[in-house]
Protein backbone atom coordinates (compact mmCIF):
# COMPACT_ATOMS: atom_id res chain seq x y z
CA UNK A 1 0.00 0.00 0.00
CA UNK A 2 0.97 3.63 -0.88
CA UNK A 3 2.18 5.75 1.99
CA UNK A 4 0.63 8.83 0.46
CA UNK A 5 -1.68 11.94 1.98
CA UNK A 6 -4.85 10.71 2.34
CA UNK A 7 -7.67 12.54 -0.04
CA UNK A 8 -8.56 15.54 1.44
CA UNK A 9 -12.66 16.48 0.85
CA UNK A 10 -11.32 18.70 -1.91
CA UNK A 11 -10.02 15.92 -3.83
CA UNK A 12 -13.41 13.97 -3.15
CA UNK A 13 -15.27 17.05 -4.99
CA UNK A 14 -12.37 17.41 -8.18
CA UNK A 15 -13.23 13.16 -8.28
CA UNK A 16 -16.92 13.84 -8.54
CA UNK A 17 -17.08 16.66 -11.06
CA UNK A 18 -14.17 15.37 -13.41
CA UNK A 19 -14.01 11.86 -12.99
CA UNK A 20 -14.77 10.38 -16.88
CA UNK A 21 -15.61 7.05 -15.44
CA UNK A 22 -17.71 7.95 -12.95
CA UNK A 23 -19.71 10.14 -15.39
CA UNK A 24 -19.82 7.09 -18.05
CA UNK A 25 -20.85 5.01 -15.31
CA UNK A 26 -23.37 6.89 -14.12
CA UNK A 27 -24.69 7.80 -17.90
CA UNK A 28 -24.83 4.34 -18.76
CA UNK A 29 -26.85 3.26 -15.61
CA UNK A 30 -29.16 6.33 -16.81
CA UNK A 31 -29.70 4.89 -20.13
CA UNK A 32 -29.90 1.39 -19.42
CA UNK A 33 -32.56 1.77 -16.99
CA UNK A 34 -34.88 3.68 -19.93
CA UNK A 35 -34.22 0.71 -21.85
CA UNK A 36 -34.92 -1.45 -19.74
CA UNK A 37 -38.29 0.08 -18.89
CA UNK A 38 -39.27 0.16 -22.52
CA UNK A 39 -37.73 -3.25 -23.34
CA UNK A 40 -40.18 -4.51 -20.16
CA UNK A 41 -43.70 -5.19 -22.69
CA UNK A 42 -41.14 -7.80 -24.44
CA UNK A 43 -39.93 -8.86 -21.74
CA UNK A 44 -36.21 -8.26 -21.60
CA UNK A 45 -33.08 -6.04 -20.98
CA UNK A 46 -30.91 -3.92 -22.66
CA UNK A 47 -28.31 -6.13 -22.28
CA UNK A 48 -30.61 -9.33 -23.66
CA UNK A 49 -31.63 -6.80 -26.61
CA UNK A 50 -28.07 -6.08 -27.35
CA UNK A 51 -27.01 -9.78 -27.61
CA UNK A 52 -30.07 -10.84 -29.56
CA UNK A 53 -29.30 -8.38 -31.68
CA UNK A 54 -25.80 -9.02 -31.87
CA UNK A 55 -26.76 -12.59 -33.62
CA UNK A 56 -29.07 -10.61 -36.16
CA UNK A 57 -26.17 -11.82 -39.32
CA UNK A 58 -26.34 -13.73 -42.42
CA UNK A 59 -24.22 -15.93 -41.06
CA UNK A 60 -24.27 -17.14 -37.35
CA UNK A 61 -20.96 -15.81 -35.47
CA UNK A 62 -18.83 -17.11 -33.37
CA UNK A 63 -18.76 -17.14 -29.50
CA UNK A 64 -15.34 -15.16 -29.89
CA UNK A 65 -16.92 -12.68 -32.62
CA UNK A 66 -19.75 -12.14 -30.13
CA UNK A 67 -17.56 -11.43 -27.26
CA UNK A 68 -15.63 -8.93 -28.70
CA UNK A 69 -18.16 -7.06 -30.68
CA UNK A 70 -20.23 -6.41 -26.73
CA UNK A 71 -16.93 -6.46 -25.15
CA UNK A 72 -17.54 -8.68 -22.82
CA UNK A 73 -15.86 -11.58 -21.89
CA UNK A 74 -16.71 -15.62 -23.01
CA UNK A 75 -17.49 -16.82 -19.41
CA UNK A 76 -20.23 -13.51 -19.41
CA UNK A 77 -21.24 -14.04 -22.50
CA UNK A 78 -22.06 -17.92 -21.85
CA UNK A 79 -23.79 -16.52 -18.83
CA UNK A 80 -26.45 -14.06 -20.62
CA UNK A 81 -26.91 -16.67 -23.35
CA UNK A 82 -28.37 -19.35 -21.15
CA UNK A 83 -31.96 -17.37 -19.94
CA UNK A 84 -32.26 -16.84 -23.92
CA UNK A 85 -31.44 -20.22 -25.07
CA UNK A 86 -33.88 -21.54 -21.91
CA UNK A 87 -36.69 -19.56 -24.01
CA UNK A 88 -35.89 -20.48 -26.80
CA UNK A 89 -34.95 -17.34 -28.78
CA UNK A 90 -30.86 -18.14 -29.77
CA UNK A 91 -29.11 -21.53 -30.34
CA UNK A 92 -26.05 -22.43 -29.49
CA UNK A 93 -24.41 -24.96 -32.06
CA UNK A 94 -20.86 -26.35 -33.02
CA UNK A 95 -19.12 -25.07 -36.45
CA UNK A 96 -19.14 -27.53 -38.64
CA UNK A 97 -15.49 -27.19 -39.79
CA UNK A 98 -14.08 -26.63 -36.02
CA UNK A 99 -16.40 -28.78 -33.73
CA UNK A 100 -14.25 -26.57 -30.78
CA UNK A 101 -15.86 -23.22 -32.11
CA UNK A 102 -19.44 -22.14 -31.08
CA UNK A 103 -21.66 -20.78 -33.37
CA UNK A 104 -24.40 -18.47 -32.17
CA UNK A 105 -27.91 -18.28 -34.12
CA UNK A 106 -30.87 -16.10 -33.44
CA UNK A 107 -34.33 -19.00 -33.38
CA UNK A 108 -37.50 -18.09 -34.83
CA UNK A 109 -38.69 -17.00 -31.87
CA UNK A 110 -35.71 -14.61 -31.15
CA UNK A 111 -36.44 -12.96 -34.73
CA UNK A 112 -39.95 -12.36 -33.54
CA UNK A 113 -38.71 -10.86 -30.33
CA UNK A 114 -36.36 -8.31 -31.64
CA UNK A 115 -39.09 -7.46 -34.02
CA UNK A 116 -41.16 -6.65 -31.61
CA UNK A 117 -38.51 -4.74 -29.85
CA UNK A 118 -37.63 -2.91 -32.55
CA UNK A 119 -40.45 0.10 -32.22
CA UNK A 120 -39.49 0.52 -28.32
CA UNK A 121 -35.54 0.66 -28.92
CA UNK A 122 -36.72 3.37 -31.92
CA UNK A 123 -38.76 5.42 -29.80
CA UNK A 124 -36.51 5.26 -26.67
CA UNK A 125 -33.59 6.34 -28.97
CA UNK A 126 -34.84 8.81 -30.70
CA UNK A 127 -36.02 10.42 -27.13
CA UNK A 128 -32.37 9.98 -26.27
CA UNK A 129 -30.95 11.73 -29.06
CA UNK A 130 -33.64 14.53 -28.46
CA UNK A 131 -32.46 14.77 -25.23
CA UNK A 132 -28.70 14.81 -26.09
CA UNK A 133 -29.70 17.10 -29.50
CA UNK A 134 -27.83 17.67 -32.54
CA UNK A 135 -24.95 17.10 -32.89
CA UNK A 136 -24.57 16.01 -29.67
CA UNK A 137 -25.19 12.09 -30.72
CA UNK A 138 -23.52 12.27 -33.67
CA UNK A 139 -20.32 13.58 -31.35
CA UNK A 140 -21.06 11.67 -28.10
CA UNK A 141 -21.09 7.75 -30.63
CA UNK A 142 -17.65 9.17 -32.31
CA UNK A 143 -16.00 9.64 -28.71
CA UNK A 144 -17.74 6.70 -27.35
CA UNK A 145 -16.06 4.74 -30.00
CA UNK A 146 -12.82 6.12 -29.74
CA UNK A 147 -12.64 4.83 -26.48
CA UNK A 148 -13.63 1.46 -27.02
Amino acid sequence: MSSGEEPSYDITLLVRDHCLCLHLQRAARAVARRFDQAFRPVDLTNGQFSLLMSLNRPQPPSMTDVSRLLAMDRTTLTANLKPLERRGLVEVASDTVDRRTRRLSLTAAGRELLTAAMPLWRRTHADIEELIGEPGADRLRADLWALS
